[in-house]
């Protein structure tokens, strides 16, 4: 399969240059690395080949044809917990991305499972770091099937995660997810247990705040561990970076997370082979410690299905 990465384009993006909005939508290149990538004519828009300094127009479909390379090693380990003509329950290990995506096409848990099993979509993605279930649909209507549970509440997925500090014994985070201004990282989101009035010059803006994504998340202790707490945490939402932001909100990072860590720079300094003994000793992990540990929804013949992984983290407490 031909490796493509297709984006469309949003309103707020309208009437910008296609080498400076891809500049700051994608960010593994820079302007002039966008610019001698539409001089080989590897982008295209609504299937048109594009030139520089091309104007954008709202709902456009940029389409790139990345050159051939090769691709970071991963963990492709997965474990294969359940199969039928519908449905397929994978155990992933941490550092195998659920999707195509920067660096990663082959070297993802689809393409693995598409590999094997033919037409999968991924109904329940984690993060690449995140380890534990995926549920994969077989085809459009087991996709329909699984997308209606997560909406009506039937399909649960509960996590695993080691936490720094003394986590009380149960919280209900109920508020909003929203792009974390502050950050140097542009997709860090940031939770709010509310939004603030409007004219608060650092809460979200009129725009952002209308962005702004409800989100609920039950938290429970599961036990203290010295200078950390095992959490185990129900998701409501399904919202992307929901565990991750909200923790580090409550003043409870997960141990490992570059980006919701302890420090932000850490996931810089990872993005650019930078990171040094000292951040991996405050890391304590190499990944971060989240862990999708329990499964259930309901088979194309309405049984209800529940499945269970326990972490297996290394090098930390």
């Amino acid at each position: 399969m031909k490796r493509r990465a297709e984006s469309r384009v949003p309103a707020e993006a309208a009437g910008s240059r296609i080498e400076s909005w891809l500049a700051g939508r994608f960010s593994y290149l820079d302007e002039a690395g966008w610019l001698r990538m539409l001089a080989e004519g590897r982008l295209r828009v609504d299937g048109a080949v594009a030139e520089a300094g091309r104007r954008l127009d709202r709902g456009e479909l940029v389409a790139f044809d990345p050159p051939p390379r090769g691709e970071p090693e991963v963990d492709a380990s997965y474990e294969l917990l359940y199969e039928d003509g519908d449905f397929l329950v994978v155990d992933k290990p941490a550092f195998l991305p659920c999707h195509p995506g920067g660096a990663f096409f082959e070297h993802s848990l689809s393409r693995l499972l598409e590999s094997r099993f033919g037409e999968v979509g991924i109904a329940t993605r984690l993060d690449r770091e995140t380890s534990g279930l995926v549920l994969a649909c077989r085809g459009p209507a087991a996709m329909a099937a699984a997308q209606e549970q997560r909406s009506s509440g039937r399909l649960e997925k509960d996590y695993l995660a080691l936490v720094h500090g003394s986590f009380p014994e149960c919280i209900e985070a109920r508020g909003f997810l929203l792009r974390d201004r502050a950050s140097l990282v542009r997709k860090k989101m940031r939770y709010l247990a509310a939004l603030p009035p409007g004219g608060d010059a650092a809460g979200p803006q009129p725009n952002e705040a209308a962005a702004a994504q409800a989100c609920a998340t039950e938290f429970r202790l599961e036990r203290g561990l010295g200078a950390f707490s095992l959490v185990r945490a129900r998701t409501l939402t399904g919202r992307t970076h929901q565990i991750r932001a909200t923790l580090l909100e409550l003043g409870h990072p997960i141990v490992g997370d570059k980006l919701y860590g302890l420090d932000e720079l850490m996931f810089i300094r990872f993005s650019e082979g930078r990171l040094s003994d000292e951040d991996r000793a405050r890391l304590v992990l190499p990944g971060q410690a989240l862990h999708c540990a329990s499964l259930a929804f309901e088979d194309s013949r309405g049984r209800r299905l529940r499945f269970e992984s326990s972490p297996s983290w290394r090098g930390g407490p």
